[in-house]
């Protein structure tokens, strides 16, 4: 078990950082039923703002700095390439969701030369080394499992106690209703890319605490994972999304840790595949009935 530990004190890190991640996707297939493919590339992005920043600015500007840009990423993706498509078949939108993932990994390895990007200024104190009950780890691994909390439980009351929050769950149960009821979804929709690129922002600047560099492939795995995660847990679901995500790094670690690290992202495919066999909508989705 001391062997383990380690491993089962990333497993609940690296769970909080699909998390952040996961939750973007969910959030957007539930009110447009559209899988965000660039989302994985816009916390890829958050990385490269974050590395550029923090060697010539200080951490109190560079660190608000990489959210609102990548906030202003994920809110320009959805102007200018899902919102002229509102109307088309869900195959186009999910064509212009490809074609938007290339785009920023074209003009990344433009901006970057195709070469990974090193963490030269790690931020103080999170990036510092400590021990949790006899295991040797960085205080980021503590800080993210309990930030990832914090911000869900934010998100959640936010969505049933505000305006904003109530226009969001009316468009997840019936779009085209909410919409005939005065409900603004384009002010919804792009508040749901808001927040899920703000949550990506932050999932990146952990993510990346950890990691020596950040390449324009960086945010293609965990992007991944994180989609997992979504579908484990049930996508449309966040409290879904959070607990699939734990679960999928816990998973990932343990079998690391086990020294079979080779089979550990088969293994999460594997998982998935028994889950969505005895519940096709995942731990927490809803069944939907379709009409005729």
């Amino acid at each position: 078990m001391e062997a383990l530990l380690p491993y089962i004190i990333n497993g609940i890190s690296a769970g909080g950082q699909y998390a952040l991640i996961a939750i973007g996707y969910t959030m957007v297939y539930g009110i447009l039923r559209l899988i965000n493919f660039a989302h994985g590339d816009v916390f890829m992005v958050a990385g490269l703002i974050m590395v550029y920043t923090t060697t010539s600015m200080p951490l109190y500007i560079s660190i608000p700095i990489v959210l609102v840009c990548t906030v202003v990423l994920g809110f320009v993706i959805e102007r200018v390439a899902y919102k002229p498509l509102r109307s088309a078949p869900r195959m186009s939108l999910m064509i212009s969701a490809i074609g938007v993932s290339y785009l920023i990994q074209n003009l990344a390895f433009y901006i970057t030369g195709g070469l990974p990007k090193p963490v030269l200024n790690p931020i103080p104190w999170v990036s510092d080394t400590i021990t949790i009950f006899g295991a040797l780890t960085k205080r980021v691994t503590l800080i993210t499992p309990i930030l990832t909390l914090v911000l869900v439980f934010v998100l959640v009351y936010l969505i049933k106690n505000t305006k904003i929050g109530m226009g969001m769950r009316a468009a997840s149960k019936d779009f085209e209703t909410a919409q005939l009821m005065g409900v603004k979804i384009n002010s919804v929709i792009s508040f749901t890319f808001i927040v899920g690129s703000f949550l990506a922002a932050v999932g990146s600047i952990l993510y990346f605490t950890n990691y020596p560099s950040v390449a324009i492939t960086s945010g293609s795995l965990p992007g991944l994972r994180a989609f997992i995660a979504a579908v484990f847990g049930g996508i449309g679901s966040i409290p879904g999304a959070v607990v699939g995500a734990f679960i999928i790094g816990l998973c990932e670690e343990l079998i690391k840790g086990l020294g079979y690290s080779t089979f550990s992202d088969a293994f999460t495919f594997a998982l998935l595949i028994v889950v969505l066999c005895v519940k096709p909508t995942g731990l927490f989705g809803e069944k939907v009935t379709d009409k005729v």
